[in-house]
């Protein structure tokens, strides 16, 4: 079956090599080889867009596959690949030398890196003929680059370093989401910097350097840095972003814990001081559920925040089961959070809270932050959750989980037998 690893050609692969590999993935795709099935879902702009089992029905030409493909690499056209791959593959041309570096810069090659730049000083401020046009200093961020390229080292730090002596721009921009993206948002909302564990040093470096903490769509989707932060799960990058002067509105501001600045937003009444900020009610009081903000929580809902309000398909209380926050879950519930309320995925609280135990990623909370998942299905249930028959057997936990085991028990408690289907 192809796969992504398969997929990845050489830097130096020239046209014909990329030829024959559309020509190899259409047959395998007519021979029935799932991994073609997934490339162009995933990366065909008119076929991706098909419904469930409207793809069957679709005539797929070599064409098709070809633009799958550029796709993948990252670039705009089947006739965009080839003028790059010839570029790419010419020694010592200017695509071949920018894309040696960014293969430096994400495999942690600091000698090759500083080699490059000293034997053309002028890299440092080219741009990829990818469609993100990004340039050297972008890849530090491992986001919204090459889809098999979004790998991490461990000097990342060294080589930003290295990039910034060299004389790297350190506000410019590319086209990754949308257009406007800089480095130091791109560094925060990665999740890449953050299991590396260099996310702070990264953006401390940045900072020192100039970087601007408010330029606008610097991290996609017109969203301030600090709120771009919570919605990807960076905490931490956040909280460290808002203590460095980055600007918080009303949402920005909850998740981050910043009672203070919540307040100045709400009058001697309180009421909103512009009837505007209305829409980010309901956004505030997920971010400060989601991130384990009680006296946040609580001070939105007595301000005429809703916990039954949907934002973007989820609830506060899904918020607090994702982040798992127990005293967080125990207000909302005490508050009359709904406890069947169903996510955009389906999921009740109860369901969000064991999908959470087994799909939760730890870059995603607080570090620090250590989490009682018994406690959590304890609260859902003395709340009044209900529990549906077979719950634990969807879930396909290790047989011998201690964790299965003590979540069984607590069930068995409350009179649920959770193994029935």
């Amino acid at each position: 079956m192809v796969t992504s690893s398969s997929l990845h050609l050489p830097v130096i692969a020239g046209v014909r090599e990329y030829r024959q590999q559309a020509e190899q993935l259409f047959s395998a795709y007519m021979a029935g080889d799932s991994g073609v099935r997934v490339l162009i879902d995933e990366h065909h702009p008119r076929l991706r867009r098909l419904g469930a089992g409207e793809e069957n029905h679709a005539t797929v030409t070599l064409a098709d596959i070809q633009l799958a493909m550029a796709d993948w690499y990252c670039l705009e056209s089947w006739p965009h690949l080839e003028e790059w791959a010839a570029e790419a593959s010419s020694t010592g041309s200017r695509v071949s030398s920018f894309e040696a570096a960014a293969d430096s810069i994400l495999s942690g090659n600091a000698g090759n890196l500083g080699a490059l730049l000293r034997l053309y000083p002028s890299l440092v401020r080219l741009r990829s003929m990818r469609r993100h046009h990004a340039t050297l200093l972008h890849y530090i961020a491992a986001n919204g680059v090459e889809y098999y390229r979004e790998h991490y080292p461990k000097n990342a730090v060294a080589l930003l370093d290295l990039l910034l002596a060299a004389g790297a721009e350190v506000d410019a921009t590319a086209d990754m989401y949308g257009g406007g993206a800089t480095t130091i948002a791109l560094v925060a909302t990665s999740i890449h910097p953050a299991k590396a564990g260099v996310v702070i040093p990264l953006l401390d470096r940045l900072i020192v350097a100039g970087a601007a903490l408010d330029m606008p769509d610097a991290a996609g989707n017109q969203h301030y840095i600090v709120n771009s932060c919570l919605a990807n799960g960076r905490p931490e990058a956040a909280a460290y972003l808002s203590r460095r002067g980055a600007y918080l509105d009303l949402e920005g501001a909850a998740g981050v814990g910043r009672l203070d600045v919540v307040e100045t937003y709400f009058d001697a009444n309180g009421g909103l001081k512009k009837i505007a900020m209305r829409s980010q009610l309901g956004a505030a009081l997920n971010w400060a559920s989601e991130y384990g903000h009680s006296a946040i929580v609580s001070y939105l809902l007595d301000r005429g925040a809703d916990p039954g309000d949907s934002i973007n398909g989820m609830h506060a209380l899904h918020m607090a089961l994702l982040g798992g926050h127990l005293e967080t879950i125990r207000l909302l519930i005490k508050r009359g959070a709904p406890l069947e309320a169903r996510n955009m995925y389906g999921g009740t609280p109860l369901g969000m809270a064991l999908w959470a135990i087994r799909h939760r990623d730890p870059v995603h909370t607080w570090p620090e932050k250590k989490i009682d998942n018994v406690g959590v299905i304890e609260a859902l249930l003395t709340g009044g959750a209900e529990v549906g028959p077979g719950i634990l057997a969807t879930l396909q936990w290790q047989p011998r989980s201690r964790l299965k085991t003590e979540i069984e028990q607590l069930l068995l408690r409350f009179g649920i037998e959770p193994w029935k289907g």
